[in-house]
């Protein structure tokens, strides 16, 4: 990282590449959650819900690339191994084992509440202290907060 990139950052930047690593963890088994769900959904709206779930994955393993570029702009390094994935999560994993839309829909809406709250908390980590990876965290935030008003949607749609 560059000496006055720094300087600018007034956080202990080690806690914030380990924060940043915790959430990229959280993309990358978003992102195959959302990935996988779309490939194995059935029922009511499938069509619509394939759709939503293809672009939500897409969206996410953009979120996984901004955390990676801000955490090697730091001068950490990013999770190298899948296994780490589950080590670091703070949201988890939920295998769709039930493949029903409703099921899907639910459980994806799990996940984003959780997103919306880990980045909530960097949010206000950051805010007035890092600014470069506050203005990514936002940008992530509202994506996650779009995702979850769009899985909600379809789910009142079904019901």
């Amino acid at each position: 990282m560059g000496t006055k990139g720094k300087e600018i950052v007034n956080l202990d930047v080690n806690n914030l590449i380990d924060l940043l690593n915790k959430a990229l963890a959280d993309e990358w088994l978003a992102y195959y959650q959302y990935w996988v769900g779309a490939k194995l959904v059935r029922g009511l709206k499938r069509e619509a819900i394939v759709s939503e779930l293809e672009e939500h994955a897409n969206e996410e393993l953009k979120h996984a690339n901004m955390l990676v570029d801000r955490i090697l702009t730091l001068g950490g390094k990013p999770i190298l191994k899948p296994e780490d994935w589950y080590k670091l999560t703070n949201c988890g994993y939920d295998a769709p084992e039930n493949n029903d839309s409703k099921a899907i829909l639910e459980q994806n809406i799990k996940g984003e509440r959780c997103a919306i709250a880990v980045y909530n908390n960097l949010l206000n980590l950051t805010k007035d202290k890092d600014s470069i990876t506050y203005q990514m965290v936002l940008s992530i935030l509202e994506d996650e907060v779009e995702h979850e008003d769009d899985l909600q949607t379809i789910l009142e749609d079904l019901q």
